[in-house]
């Protein structure tokens, strides 16, 4: 124990600018679990090499700690919310209603303020610590970020010889108790509208997290119509039921590393790299055809900006197509409707997609080549 504690204390003084007097009960709460852990362990008792295993659990300890403290408060709170947002994203979703991506993040973001207290309180209750203990200094707030993320993680014995991972349990139950009064609010908010009253909404949770959607909203356009291309994809790869898309599309939005990913869809690396080809094909597939002008207003690739080509790109492509498909080029631009276009050119309507798209497919060839 005491050597543990030693092990500790100096990385812990070498690794970060704390002081001793800071270091010291960090070393000591780590020290204790640590030993408690092999002391509870059956297999690390019967193992003979107990030394040893404390060792290994108290490198571990320190690199994750020390990974949150390199981050700082701020980067190491994203990190860790960016994690535990990518664990339960595919649990925080009510089968009696169809969220949209808005207000499934408004829901996770909700469930993981409650879990953020429940994790101090158990983090409280396990060093025996008093009820009103709040981590301040850089490395307190980097042991107990370390701390919610193993709490999070941790493995729940069910029945069957099955387990499932502490956080995602408490995400179903979550999900289950959400009344659907509460998901149409939120998907007022995501909006940003209500016909309600100021009473009606007055203190609530959901009131704030509409009044944040909405100054987000009116602050930052790009990312409003940003919001909006990612939900008519998660609905699209929905619709056609690629649901395995859809939450390989998610997880790359929170920017996650590729084994991540991998882990989480628990997926092989050749199954990944497959997932991702198919999901590139659909991507293709929404951009150039379903939801063409929604894509290209987003990537300021509309008709008005010339589909997002140079001047010399943009004639290069007149140049560079029959006849038909110039006339079709010109009648979009000057706004005329599909049926009126099919009617003058003397195609269907499913003739006069497949030009377009072919067109819209060489544009984009010819801005990303």
């Amino acid at each position: 124990m005491d050597s543990l504690f030693q092990f500790l204390l100096t990385e812990l003084q070498q690794a970060t600018q704390s002081s001793a007097q800071t270091c010291q009960p960090v070393a000591e709460r780590l020290s204790q679990e640590i030993s408690r852990i092999c002391r509870e362990s059956t297999r690390i008792q019967n193992s003979g090499e107990v030394e040893n295993w404390a060792l290994t659990l108290a490198r571990h300890r320190l690199s994750q700690c020390l990974k949150y403290y390199r981050l700082g408060s701020r980067q190491g709170r994203i990190e860790l919310h960016s994690t535990l947002s990518a664990i339960v994203y595919r649990y925080i979703s009510p089968p009696q209603v169809q969220s949209s991506y808005q207000a499934r993040l408004g829901l996770i973001e909700d469930f993981l303020q409650g879990f953020y207290v429940e994790a101090i309180n158990a983090f409280r209750r396990e060093n025996q610590l008093s009820v009103a203990y709040q981590p301040k200094t850089r490395l307190q707030l980097s042991e107990y970020m370390a701390f919610t993320e193993r709490y999070a993680k941790r493995r729940i014995p069910l029945p069957g010889r099955r387990s499932q991972q502490l956080i995602i349990l408490r995400a179903q139950t979550f999900s289950k108790q959400q009344p659907p009064e509460t998901l149409v609010d939120i998907e007022q908010a995501t909006e940003g509208g209500s016909h309600d009253d100021d009473q009606t909404w007055s203190n609530t949770p959901t009131q704030r997290l509409r009044e944040q959607m909405v100054a987000q909203s009116e602050e930052e356009p790009e990312d409003s119509l940003r919001s909006r291309v990612i939900e008519a994809l998660l609905s699209y790869l929905k619709e056609r039921e690629q649901e395995d898309c859809a939450d390989y599309f998610t997880l790359r939005l929170l920017d996650l590393p590729t084994q991540e990913i991998e882990s989480l869809l628990n997926l092989t690396p050749r199954q990944r790299d497959y997932l991702q080809q198919r999901f590139k094909y659909h991507l293709l597939r929404f951009a150039l055809s379903h939801h063409w002008e929604l894509v290209h207003d987003w990537l300021e690739a509309d008709l008005e900006r010339n589909l997002g080509l140079t001047p010399q790109q943009w004639q290069s492509l007149q140049d560079n197509i029959n006849q038909k498909q110039t006339k079709l080029l010109h009648l979009k631009k000057e706004g005329i409707a599909d049926a009126e276009i099919a009617r003058v050119l003397g195609l269907t309507s499913t003739q006069l997609q497949k030009q377009w798209t072919k067109l819209l497919e060489k544009a984009w060839e010819m801005r990303n080549p």
